[in-house]
């Protein structure tokens, strides 16, 4: 407790050297007579002038204390994160179905192996945002950025293929990803598209996409799975500034979703705050009570 306590107004405790030279320099003189034996016939009051002299001494300390206004500080550390705002737009379409792509069983689909991978990636990112959004003939968003992992990943294991349609709306996943993210407050904002294939449904034109993209500075981070290593997705990348990745493999994948991770990572930053009390009440408490005392201890004559 004393390694934080301080004072405000430090410059006033030189009011109490004021006060000591004011009683060793300033005393009232006053006529005296000496007789001799006097004092020892009068009752003692040694004890009661002492204690007038400590209340007096009291009552300026604890008042001067008070005005230089004491206090206690206390710092308490915290962290601030620093979240990423990720959307991850997956292609449903009917190629997606298709199987082979996990050499350890080639029964499992696509699909089932991205479920697999973006479910691992959502529980890892435990500090940040996550949207989802889904495309086949057309785009729409399976879950709005959020942090409930549980919930998201409920939302993976619910989504069905050709729910949206057979074929492949690429770039309207894209814009339809934009737009969860444009009015995104966090500075790191991110879209992870994956595909199969080239798009041959959507509505918004490439160049319009990638301009919204820019706009609202958005990276996006694209994953072609098996043979679909289309140029389109090779484009956007490019146009973005950032990487494409082909996954030819259910491994591939797992790896790339960690480069990923490992490529867009929140932070913590520690700050401090600090915690301040204030005594001064405690000290002009005291003096009160030394004052009263000190009344007690004076006679009636005196105090007029």
């Amino acid at each position: 407790m004393f390694e934080n306590f301080s004072f405000e107004y430090p410059y006033i405790l030189m009011l109490i050297l004021v006060f000591i030279l004011l009683d060793k320099y300033s005393k009232l003189e006053v006529v005296s007579y000496y007789i001799a034996n006097f004092y020892q016939n009068l009752p003692h009051a040694d004890t009661k002038n002492y204690l007038k002299i400590i209340l007096k001494w009291l009552i300026i300390l604890s008042t001067v204390i008070a005005l230089a206004s004491p206090i206690v500080f206390t710092s308490i550390k915290t962290q601030e994160s620093k979240s990423i705002d990720i959307v991850l737009s997956l292609d449903t379409s009917g190629s997606m179905a298709m199987t082979g792509f996990n050499p350890l069983n080639f029964e499992q689909s696509r699909w089932d192996i991205v479920q697999d991978v973006v479910k691992d990636f959502i529980h890892k990112r435990k500090n940040d945002r996550i949207g989802l959004v889904i495309f086949g003939t057309t785009a729409a968003i399976a879950s709005p950025l959020t942090y409930s992992k549980d919930l998201q990943i409920d939302i993976v294991n619910s989504i069905k293929l050709g729910i949206l349609g057979k074929s492949t709306a690429l770039i309207d996943g894209l814009t339809t990803a934009i737009s969860l993210l444009k009015e995104s407050k966090t500075k790191s904002k991110v879209i992870i598209l994956l595909s199969d294939g080239e798009d041959t449904s959507s509505i918004v034109p490439l160049n319009i996409a990638l301009k919204f993209a820019k706009k609202y500075n958005i990276k996006i981070y694209t994953v072609a799975i098996d043979e679909g290593y289309s140029n389109m997705l090779k484009l956007i990348s490019f146009n973005n500034k950032t990487k494409s990745f082909h996954a030819t493999t259910k491994q591939d994948l797992y790896d790339i979703y960690r480069t990923i991770d490992n490529l867009e990572r929140s932070s913590l930053d520690d700050k401090q705050i600090i915690i301040i009390n204030y005594y001064t009440f405690y000290f002009i408490a005291f003096s009160l009570v030394c004052s009263f005392l000190l009344f007690l201890f004076r006679p009636i004559k005196e105090l007029i």
